[in-house]
């Protein structure tokens, strides 16, 4: 009984061995640890393959590996100093005298948190009109694996909204999203923002990685003028000579101008006084 540690290509094994498939259903297939392998880009790898007894005449290897490996007796110690391969699959395998292949997949997922996040609207700058529609953009940088990022757009505290990406690729990307919001008038002094949340599950950081706008957009909306007070108030009676005062309320922005329109009886000074004024005495 012996034991061989051959580490190769997945070429040369092929081609030396002539295993055509590897069996990945076999009752005693090697055993990686951890089972799925979530690393940051530039961090240190270490995992280990074994099997659970050990065979005569076998053969047990690692498939597309980068970096250093050792051997203790039926496991393998996997170790890479810094990971800097986007790599997404290493195979563990054994062989029997017979060229039987049995063989276990390690997932590996090579991450990179984004450089920085921003907010912005698409195509306009400047105050907001009610009633139209505006297209937020959030702009996430050189993040990988862009697939697993969720972005979520703010207004204030409120959530309006989350975006995922289709690029499947592992290679950091910098994307955008984007979001179309109609304004009203209750949105004057908002803040808008978004955050992007890289997810990777149980083998990934704990809590998820979160990063929001550095900044973030105070809305200005322009809307016409609403009057607080009837416009048509009921008539007043009052004695000749005793004083009057007049109030008119609105809302808007910009903020509204009043102008008075009195009996064409009274002088024009008096009408002069009271234009542009939210309250009039006379």
């Amino acid at each position: 009984m012996f034991f061989i540690l051959l580490v190769v290509s997945l070429m040369s094994f092929l081609c030396d061995f002539h295993v055509s498939s590897c069996d990945e259903y076999c009752p005693d297939k090697p055993v990686f640890n951890p089972s799925r392998l979530v690393v940051k880009y530039g961090d240190p790898v270490s995992v280990t393959c074994s099997i659970r007894q050990s065979y005569q005449d076998y053969f047990l290897g690692l498939v597309n590996f980068m970096g250093n490996h050792t051997t203790n007796g039926t496991t393998i110690l996997w170790e890479v100093e810094n990971m800097t391969e986007w790599r997404t699959l290493t195979k563990c395998c054994h062989i029997n005298a017979t060229h039987y292949c049995c063989c276990s997949k390690l997932p590996i997922t090579v991450y990179k948190p984004p450089d920085n996040v921003s907010i912005s609207f698409r195509d306009h700058s400047g105050p907001l009109l009610e009633g139209h529609q505006y297209t937020l953009q959030c702009e996430v940088y050189n993040v990988a694996p862009v697939e697993n990022l969720t972005v979520t757009f703010y207004r204030g505290q409120t959530a309006l909204g989350q975006l995922q990406s289709n690029n499947t690729g592992k290679k950091p990307v910098t994307e955008i999203f984007t979001l179309n919001i109609n304004t009203s008038k209750e949105d004057d002094g908002v803040q808008y923002w978004c955050e992007a949340e890289l997810e990777l599950g149980p083998e990934g950081p704990q809590p998820p990685l979160v990063l929001s706008s550095h900044q973030r957009i105070r809305a200005t909306v322009l809307y016409k003028p609403q009057l607080l007070v009837p416009p048509h108030p009921d008539q007043i009676t009052i004695t000749e000579g005793s004083p009057l005062q007049l109030s008119c309320t609105a809302v808007g922005n910009p903020s509204p101008s009043y102008t008075w329109v009195l009996p064409t009886i009274q002088p024009p000074a008096l009408q002069q006084q009271c234009s542009h004024h939210q309250i009039c005495s006379f």
